[in-house]
């Protein structure tokens, strides 16, 4: 009689649903959605979030973060005066009655920030001989300016300067001094009304006729100006103050102390 075959059951253990290895995948899913759609968004934001978000990857610590207008953190730094440079004179110079008269606008980067120097003519271009108010075409290259330099938060300050021939007419306590400053000060009153914030002008400084741009000639139309100074972030004037000063060209004779003023309201 043969013996009966041994059938022996063993039990199959499941590991959970194939080990959860699906969740893994699902995961990595989710996670280059989300990526996408964030990359998605960061392309059709305005160009002020696309820089803070580029600025968190470059700077996760928050160094640079967009601060307020005293010229601290978020502030164009010195490497991108040249940038901002490249910026304005393409929409400034695009406007047609500016382009006309692009030879008396002049910017440089200095150690103090980016200078616009506005610059005059013998007929008076920004401002007619001997008036503080700017004129139709200082007008509109002023605004034009300000509603650019608005969009940045570093400090601004602004310079009057004029030639050395007297002032002419007027109260006889009325100078060159104090029309360097009123000129200053109606430009940075037309600024801050046409897109440059109340808190951005630092400075508003008159220098009559003692800083020159042409020292060997002081009489020259072109030392009538507004000087329109977009500084440094802190930190770079920090650092500019521990580095080799630069020389800078003498007055054509001695100089006073700067009649400055502060920003009327």
């Amino acid at each position: 009689m043969s013996t009966p075959p041994i059938i022996i059951k063993r039990p199959v253990k499941h590991s959970g649903h194939h080990g959860g290895a699906w969740k893994v995948a699902y995961a990595d899913f989710v996670t280059a959605m989300m990526a996408l759609f964030i990359v998605l968004w960061i392309m059709n934001s305005s160009k002020q979030v696309q820089e803070a978000v580029g600025g968190y990857f470059k700077d996760p610590i928050g160094a640079n973060k967009v601060g307020s207008a005293g010229g601290g953190a978020g502030a164009e730094k010195k490497e991108d005066m040249q940038k901002l440079k490249s910026e304005l004179e393409q929409t400034v110079f695009k406007q047609a009655d500016l382009a006309k008269i692009k030879d008396q606008i002049e910017m440089t980067v200095t150690p103090e920030g980016l200078r616009i120097e506005l610059m005059e003519s013998e007929k008076g271009t920004f401002f007619n001989t001997g008036k503080s108010e700017p004129t139709p075409q200082g007008r509109e290259l002023l605004m034009a300016l300000a509603k650019e330099l608005g969009k940045i938060p570093n400090a601004i300050s602004i310079e009057g300067h004029t030639d050395s021939r007297p002032y002419p007419g007027g109260p006889g306590n009325y100078s060159n001094w104090e029309l360097s400053t009123d000129r200053a000060n109606a430009a940075r009153r037309l600024m801050q009304q046409n897109g440059m914030r109340k808190d951005q002008v630092s400075q508003v400084r008159g220098f009559a006729d003692q800083r020159p741009r042409k020292p060997d000639d002081t009489q020259d139309a072109s030392n009538r100006r507004i000087s329109v100074i977009v500084r440094h972030r802190k930190e770079d004037a920090e650092e500019s103050k521990h580095s080799k000063p630069v020389q800078e060209s003498k007055p054509a004779h001695e100089s006073k102390p700067a009649h400055e003023s502060k920003p009327a309201p």
